[in-house]
C-alpha cells in the first residue's frame, strides 16, 4: 500500500502525524528479525519477529498437508533433498510432500524481516535465474490490444464492487477508475475504510464500510503498509484488523447499501492484492475479478519485489514468492476459516491459496510505462496502465498568502516528511540557505514546520493538492509513495526520495534510473551534506530537460481510461462465465510459481 506524504497533507496519506520509527524486536538492535519456527508451546505462537506468519499451526495441519500418497515412489536424490532442505530451497517450496514446519525453515534461512516492514532475501548460491525463451516467456506489446484505442468496448451495465485496503494513496486512484466506470453506465460500489467514505460520497461513488478500526488501520498501514509488521507486539493487532477486513469483503459484494438500503448483487469484482481474499469471494460469488495495484505484485525478471531486498537479479522472481509466502502463511487460517464458514468452500492448502499472481487473473498496473515499462516477461493478462489521477485542482481555491508567496520570488522546492520533525526541519531550511533556493515545507503529515524564527524563503503550508502545488514548484523531496512520486513527475519536477519503508526505495530507484533525479538517500542517511548535494543535482539543467521529456511523454496517457479499458477488455465471454472462477488448487498455482522460482 502507499503511505505517501500528502498534497501537503493527506492527499496521499491517512494523516495521524508523527510515525515513529519502528524498535527492533525482542532486542535486536539491528533493524533484523530472522523468522522464527514455531513451536507446539501454547504460548509460542508462531513466528516471533515475522508479521505474517499465522497465530497457530495446527499438529493436525501439519501432519495432513505433510503426507503424500503412500504408493508414491522417490528416487534416492528426491529423498536426500527432501530431507536436506540446504538442497535447492527454493524450489522445495513448490514440493507439496514436504510438511510446512520444513518449508517454514526454508524461509528462516533465506528470508529476514526489517523493522522497515521489507524482507531481505539471501539468493541461495547457485539459483539460476528463469531462461526466459520462445512465446511462452517473452511477450510482445504488439500481439497485445493496445489500451489507448478510441473506443471503449461496450458491456451492458454491471454491478462493480472495488476492493480497496490501504491509505488515501491507494483509494484515490480507485475513486477516478470509479468514476469512469460511473460514467459509461455502470453501477459501481468503492469498498473501503469507513474513514474514506465521506472522500468515496463526494466523488459520486456507492460506498461500504470494510471491517476494521479506521485509527488503527490509519496508523498501521501508513507505517507498515498492512503487510509485514516489524515486531512480534504488532502481530495481534494485524491479525485481529486483518480478520475483519476479509470476513468484511464478502457483505461488501452483496449486502443492500447501508445507508439507502438498496440492493447491491456484485456481478465484477476489482481489488487491490492487500484486500486478502478477494479471489475467494470470487470463486464463491462465481464472478470474474481484475487485480490493481500501484506497485509491482507479479513475479518478473526485471526488477525484485517492492517489499523486499535483493541485489542479485537472480532473486528477482524469488523475491515475489517468498513475500508472497510469507503473506500467505500469516492470512491462511483466516482465510480457510472465511472459505469455510462464510464461502461454504474447502480450506485451501499450504501455497495453493497463495496470494501469488496466477496466469488467469488480469492485472493491471497503475503507473506510467514511460517510467517503468511492462516488463517483456508479463503476459497478455497484464497490463500498464498509466498513473491514474484524480482532478483535485480544479476546485481549489489558494490562500492568498500562499499566492502571494509563490508570485514573490523564484520557484520553490517543495518537501515533504514525516520523521524526526524538528531535526528535519532544522536541515531542510539550513539546506535550503545554502543552496540559495526557496522552499514550501509541508507540515500537515508529520509534524515538520516548527521553525525558531521566521524565513523569508521558506513557507509552511498545512493542506494543498499536489496537482496544484507540484505545478508552482521547481523540484520536489519526498518519501516516495507511488501518488506523490506521480504528481512530481506528472508536474515535470526533478525528484528527491528519502524512503523509510515499504515500497519507496522502489520509487526512488526508478527515478534515479531515469536521471531524474539523485540516488534514493534512506531516512537512516539523511543529513544537511546529502540534501544540499541532492538539491544541486535537481537544479542540473539535464535534469530538468529529462524531467521535461517525461511529463511531456505522461501527457498522452490516460491511465483511468487505461484502466477501465483493460477491465472490460479482460472480462470473460459468455462461454467463460460458466467456468468462472478456476480452481485454486495446487495444479494451478504450480506454474506460474513454478516460473518464479526459475524452475523447470
Amino acid at each position: 500500500m502507499v503511505g505517501e506524504e500528502s498534497g501537503c497533507g493527506v492527499e496521499g496519506g491517512t494523516g495521524g502525524g508523527e510515525v515513529p520509527a519502528a524498535s527492533a524486536p525482542n532486542g535486536d538492535r539491528s533493524g533484523n528479525s530472522r523468522l522464527a519456527v514455531p513451536s507446539s508451546s501454547a504460548d509460542d505462537r508462531g513466528f516471533h519477529r515475522s508479521s505474517t506468519m499465522p497465530g497457530v499451526i495446527k499438529n493436525d495441519e501439519i501432519t495432513n498437508e505433510s503426507t503424500g500418497p503412500s504408493n508414491l515412489e522417490r528416487s534416492r536424490t528426491e529423498r536426500r533433498r527432501q530431507n536436506n532442505p540446504t538442497i535447492d530451497p527454493a524450489k522445495q517450496l513448490l514440493d507439496e510432500r514436504i510438511p510446512i514446519k520444513k518449508k517454514l525453515k526454508m524461509l528462516n534461512r533465506i528470508a529476514t524481516v526489517k523493522d522497515d516492514g521489507t524482507v531481505v532475501v539471501d539468493v541461495p548460491s547457485g539459483l539460476e535465474p528463469t531462461i526466459v525463451g520462445g512465446t511462452e516467456d517473452i511477450y510482445t506489446e504488439a500481439v497485445e490490444e493496445a489500451l489507448d484505442g478510441t473506443e471503449i468496448l461496450y458491456r451492458p451495465p454491471m454491478q462493480i464492487v472495488i476492493l480497496i485496503v490501504g491509505t488515501r494513496g491507494d483509494v484515490q486512484p480507485f475513486v477516478a477508475i470509479g468514476k469512469c466506470l460511473q460514467d459509461y453506465g455502470h453501477r459501481v460500489r468503492l469498498a473501503t475504510h469507513a474513514n474514506f467514505k465521506e472522500f468515496v460520497l463526494t466523488a459520486g461513488l456507492e460506498f461500504f464500510p470494510l471491517g476494521g478500526d479506521p485509527k488503527i488501520l490509519a496508523e498501521y498501514m501508513v507505517k507498515n503498509k498492512g503487510f509485514l509488521p516489524s515486531g512480534p507486539s504488532e502481530i495481534p493487532i494485524q491479525r485481529k484488523q486483518m480478520k475483519e477486513i476479509i470476513f468484511s469483503l464478502l457483505p461488501a459484494c452483496k449486502e443492500p447499501d447501508p445507508d439507502t438500503g438498496i440492493p447491491f448483487n456484485v456481478d465484477a469484482i476489482i481489488a487491490n492484492p492487500p484486500a486478502y481474499g478477494h479471489t475467494h469471494v470470487a470463486e464463491a460469488l462465481k464472478v470474474p475479478i481484475h487485480i490493481f495495484f500501484t506497485m509491482p505484485w507479479t513475479p518478473t525478471n526485471e526488477f525484485p519485489h517492492p517489499l523486499s531486498r535483493v541485489k542479485q537479479p537472480a532473486g528477482y522472481r524469488l523475491s515475489y514468492q517468498i513475500v508472497d509466502s510469507m503473506i500467505w502463511l500469516g492470512i491462511r487460517d483466516m482465510i480457510n476459516e472465511f472459505r469455510k464458514k462464510k464461502l461454504k468452500l474447502r480450506p485451501v492448502t499450504y501455497l495453493s491459496g497463495s496470494q501469488g499472481s496466477g496466469n488467469d487473473i488480469p492485472h493491471g498496473y497503475i503507473w506510467s510505462p514511460h517510467l517503468v515499462p511492462k516488463p517483456k516477461d508479463w503476459g497478455p493478462k497484464i497490463d500498464v496502465v498509466g498513473f491514474c489521477f484524480l482532478d483535485l485542482a480544479s476546485n481549489y481555491v489558494p490562500p492568498e498568502p500562499l499566492v502571494e508567496w509563490l508570485e514573490a520570488g523564484d520557484k520553490p522546492i517543495y518537501v515533504g516528511f514525516v520523521q524526526d520533525p524538528q531535526k528535519m526541519t532544522e536541515i531542510i531550511v539550513k539546506a535550503l540557505e545554502i543552496t540559495g533556493q526557496r522552499g514550501i515545507i509541508n507540515k500537515g503529515w508529520g509534524g515538520l514546520g516548527t521553525l525558531s524564527e521566521p524565513k523569508d524563503f521558506v513557507y509552511l503550508l498545512d493542506n494543498c493538492p499536489h496537482d496544484w502545488l507540484f505545478l508552482h514548484c521547481k523540484a520536489v523531496v519526498h518519501h516516495g509513495g507511488a501518488g506523490t512520486t506521480a504528481a512530481g513527475l506528472k508536474a515535470a519536477c526533478p525528484t528527491t526520495i528519502v524512503p523509510f519503508f515499504g515500497d519507496q526505495p522502489f520509487w526512488g530507484d526508478r527515478v534515479h534510473a531515469r536521471g531524474l533525479g539523485p540516488p534514493p538517500i534512506p531516512v537512516d542517511q539523511f543529513g544537511l551534506q546529502k540534501l544540499v548535494d541532492a538539491i544541486t543535482f535537481m537544479m542540473k539543467p539535464e535534469v530538468k530537460d529529462k524531467a521535461v521529456e517525461l511529463a511531456k511523454a505522461m501527457e498522452s496517457e490516460d491511465g483511468v481510461t487505461g484502466a477501465v479499458r483493460a477491465f472490460l477488455r479482460h472480462l470473460p465471454s459468455k462461454a467463460e462465465e460458466q467456468s468462472l472462477p478456476q480452481s485454486s488448487g495446487f495444479l494451478e498455482f504450480l506454474g506460474p510459481l513454478s516460473k518464479c522460482l526459475g524452475c523447470s
